[in-house]
């Protein structure tokens, strides 16, 4: 049986596959269990943030596999103390929770900022904001927290208490703003809602109103954080820091890892058995993520995400199908004027480039590390795509 076959008869049917089986990896280049390689402008959706099996990683995390791979969060390791002293003074927070997707790291927010506005001002105060095209996760709570409807069926009934306002629409923030939410919660980019940003106004009297009202910001930085838009957080462009900051994708370089960060306003409204993870800062998880943040965080490299961007925007709008390019840094949303985005990241298997889609985009997040010669050849395929 071949290992489609196998693995369609033994693994729930919950996601629409490619006929594609990898079998390894090495810097932005993947290769199927056939030898053929590919050129990786989707980086597993985001979360291969130094591409595959960087060396620098390999020997952090392989290091950390023969120490010790796990302990129950009754107990402390260094690595995970290193890990979270790390983030939080590079990203300028108090402290944070461990969790291991960004569905965690988002509900997790979701609690705290429920749990902070009941320990101030009691029940009847628990409504959290999230805006229209949003997506915040699959659990049924961050599913009820994703403003689009085509997530809101089958498992009725939904978690009551999100209210959906507009994205940019000012008017409608300060109509549903009123006593009865206490957070705002939003992504700077859009990410599966198109690719896109929000406006620096929008954005602006989100913390304007929150500060006024004593309602808690929340920045979910899942897709777009750790240097995904050439800043270590996306709030950095837009001259902001959320009272609570979720991260997940990239943070571990491919590990499953998600955490929410908070400001020194939130930092103790957990208190022991309000919130756990079984695995939660698991020490090979925090490895990985050191070497990420290391890498990211090195002079320099930033820069140089912010210039990859450019480039790869600079090539695309001279591309004839091109109708407009939407994102900040290397995450990266294309509209096409005739093509439909699906039929275009199916074609690029067989030229062997990975894409992804966001709505009716093509949508591109490579590798922070990616060279400019492996942009260039992926941007060939591309164009002879679109022709």
């Amino acid at each position: 049986m071949s290992t489609i076959g196998q693995f369609n008869k033994y693994v729930m049917h919950s996601y629409g596959r490619y006929d594609l089986v990898m079998d390894k990896g090495a810097h932005e280049t993947a290769t199927d269990e056939d030898g053929k390689e590919y050129i990786d402008f989707g980086s597993g959706i985001g979360t291969n943030s130094l591409g595959y099996c960087n060396d620098d990683w390999v020997n952090a995390v392989c290091e950390q596999v023969h120490k010790i791979q796990h302990t129950s969060n009754y107990y402390y390791t260094k690595v995970q103390a290193d890990f979270a002293k790390s983030l939080c003074e590079t990203a300028g927070y108090t402290n944070m929770f461990f969790g291991n997707s960004g569905a965690e790291a988002n509900e997790c927010a979701i609690k705290i900022a429920r749990k902070y506005s009941f320990d101030k001002y009691g029940k009847g105060r628990h409504k959290i904001i999230t805006l229209v095209n949003s997506f915040h996760g699959r659990t049924l709570c961050t599913l009820s927290a994703t403003g689009q409807d085509v997530f809101h069926n089958y498992f009725f009934p939904f978690v009551e208490g999100f209210v959906n306002v507009e994205a940019n629409n000012i008017a409608d923030l300060r109509e549903k703003l009123d006593d009865t939410v206490c957070a705002v919660m939003f992504e700077y980019i859009q990410g599966e809602g198109g690719v896109m940003a929000l406006e620096k106004d929008f954005v602006d009297e989100i913390f304007k109103l929150c500060a006024e009202k004593d309602v808690l910001t929340i920045a979910d930085e899942v897709q777009t954080g750790v240097g995904r838009s050439g800043k270590l957080l996306c709030g950095e462009h837009f001259g902001h820091k959320a009272d609570l900051t979720t991260l997940a994708k990239g943070l571990a370089g491919g590990l499953p890892i998600g955490v929410c960060l908070s400001g020194e306003k939130c930092a103790n409204v957990f208190t022991p058995g309000t919130h756990g993870s079984t695995f939660g800062g698991n020490p090979i998880c925090c490895a990985g993520g050191l070497a990420v943040l290391n890498k990211v965080t090195f002079t320099g490299f930033l820069d140089e995400v912010t210039k990859k961007g450019e480039y790869f925007r600079e090539k695309l709008l001279k591309i004839p199908e091109v109708k407009s390019v939407s994102g900040i840094g290397l995450m990266i949303g294309i509209e096409l004027k005739s093509k439909n985005a699906g039929e275009v990241v199916k074609a690029a298997l067989d030229k062997g480039l990975l894409l992804l889609t966001a709505k009716t985009k093509v949508r591109l997040l490579p590798p922070l590390t990616i060279s400019y010669e492996e942009i260039d050849k992926g941007l060939t395929i591309l164009e002879e795509l679109f022709k």
